[in-house]
């Protein structure tokens, strides 16, 4: 402003030269030098003022104070970015020569990082695996709906997820197709930050192999078993009525022993006709599952009475149900059975039965369930351990000893044929022929110790849409 109003005092002077002896131009000119000067030296003064402010207000030794600590740290934080970058590339190069697949999508389900393994386990055909240079849906180059099923559900829960599945490879030329291979594949994915999430692949062909080959060979022993044991026994029955009463009871242990031997064959041959190529089916029907109840209590009652066990069954006089029924018998036999041995004499063996709807009342249940049905068997003994319950359904399992006691009473009693001679002495398959009945089923079996009668609890649910539900 001070120099606009110079200006305006010089362009008088040039009207002055021109026009002389006018009075008013000097005045202007005069008005406008004075006016620029207050306003240069306003303008001074308070650039000044504002620069001691600035001064003023600044405390210059906490100032230096932070400088000098910002140049003693530079060093430290560069190295940690220096080890940062190092670990990932560490990282990296674990997860690129690891032996199992790993690939990493981002909140769009594009790919964003994939290993080797996983390369070709889905057939991707990346022309780089590490990060991907142009980012494309995983869909677009691993045809896996499963896949894209289980990242989908680990980003919508935020915890890890797994799943396993068959992998169809699908070749991308319909004009020149060509087989692939097929094997079993198990994902693990964990949820990572800004809704990427990583998911580790499991080949499981070997492990299906390991598994066939097992049910193969136990298969093959069994049949070759099932022979030798039936003569044995024959003999050793023959046997029995021509020696003294001294030695007889050596010939009664023979035949107890040949008669345990000859259930474990009997079991695993059952295994491996519901796993194998002979398994046809379920023959299913209707079956009055309350009727079916009564007469396997009535196939055990003998050991029962030994101990002097009663049976509480609570739950609907009728109850139709399609099942397999010779094979469902079977579960029964083998529930009660076990519920039997592990209950202490003059016990009580509780069986409920819950019609679809029904309401839940015991454990750790409360809501009904309309579409399945659910039976239980509890008895009063010690219950699991907690270290057995993960394996209770595998084979030849054997629980902790105060599960597989044996009752005094028990020793005296009378041997059925084609029964276990001695409580306590199963033969480890009992209930992984239950848990394979009950998946041909398309149910569930669970144990837990029973939260009011502290003994062992097996329940099993079967969807309606299988068993028909209760009529």
């Amino acid at each position: 402003m001070g120099v606009l109003f110079c200006a305006i005092g010089l362009n008088k002077t040039k009207l002055l030269s021109l026009r002389p002896g006018k009075s008013l131009v000097i005045f202007a000119y005069l008005l406008g030098l004075a006016t620029g000067a207050l306003l240069l030296f306003w303008q001074q003064r308070r650039r000044e003022r504002r620069l001691i402010k600035i001064l003023q207000a600044t405390d210059w030794s906490t100032a230096l104070g932070q400088v000098e600590q910002l140049v003693k740290t530079q060093p430290q934080q560069q190295r940690q970015l220096r080890s940062l970058g190092t670990s990932r590339d560490t990282l990296e190069r674990i997860l690129q020569t690891a032996p199992i697949g790993y690939l990493q999508v981002d909140e769009e389900n594009q790919l964003v990082w994939c290993n080797d393994q996983a390369n070709r386990l889905l057939k991707m055909n990346q022309p780089l695996t590490g990060p991907v240079q142009r980012r494309r849906l995983l869909l677009e180059v691993a045809r896996s709906y499963e896949l894209d099923a289980l990242i989908e559900e680990t980003r919508e829960k935020q915890a890890c997820c797994q799943r396993e599945w068959m992998l169809y490879q699908i070749s991308p030329d319909p004009l020149h197709p060509k087989e692939e291979p097929t094997f079993p594949l198990r994902g693990y994915a964990i949820p990572l930050d800004r809704g990427e999430v990583g998911v580790f692949l499991e080949n499981r062909q070997e492990a299906a192999l390991l598994v066939q080959q097992r049910d193969r060979w136990t298969s093959d022993v069994a049949h070759e078993l099932k022979t030798p044991l039936t003569s044995i026994r024959l003999v050793a029955e023959t046997l029995q009525p021509r020696v003294d009463e001294s030695q007889r009871r050596w010939l009664d242990r023979l035949v107890n022993e040949t008669i345990r031997l000859s259930n474990l064959v009997e079991d695993l041959l059952n295994l491996s006709r519901l796993q194998g190529d002979q398994f046809q089916g379920l023959s299913l029907k209707p079956v009055d599952l309350p009727q079916l109840i009564q007469r396997a209590w009535v196939s055990l009652e003998p050991l029962a009475q030994v101990k002097t066990l009663n049976l509480a069954y609570d739950g609907p006089s009728h109850c139709l149900a399609n099942l397999d029924e010779p094979l469902f018998h079977r579960v029964l036999l083998n529930l009660i059975d076990n519920a039997i041995k592990h209950s202490p004499s003059r016990g009580t063996v509780y069986i409920r039965l819950l019609e679809p709807g029904a309401a839940l009342t015991l454990g750790h249940d409360a809501e009904p369930e309309p579409d399945t049905l659910i039976l239980d068997v509890m008895d009063m003994g010690p219950g699991f351990n907690a270290k057995d319950l993960p394996y209770i359904f595998d084979r030849f399992y054997r629980a902790d000893p105060s599960r597989t006691r044996i009752d005094p009473l028990v020793d005296l009693a009378p041997v059925e044929a084609g029964m276990a001679p001695e409580v306590g002495r199963g033969t480890g398959l009992g209930l992984a022929i239950v848990s394979q009945i009950i998946e041909a089923h398309k149910g569930t079996i669970t144990a837990a110790n029973h939260p009011e009668l502290g003994g062992g609890w097996l329940r099993l649910r079967l969807p309606t849409t299988q068993s028909g539900g209760a009529k």
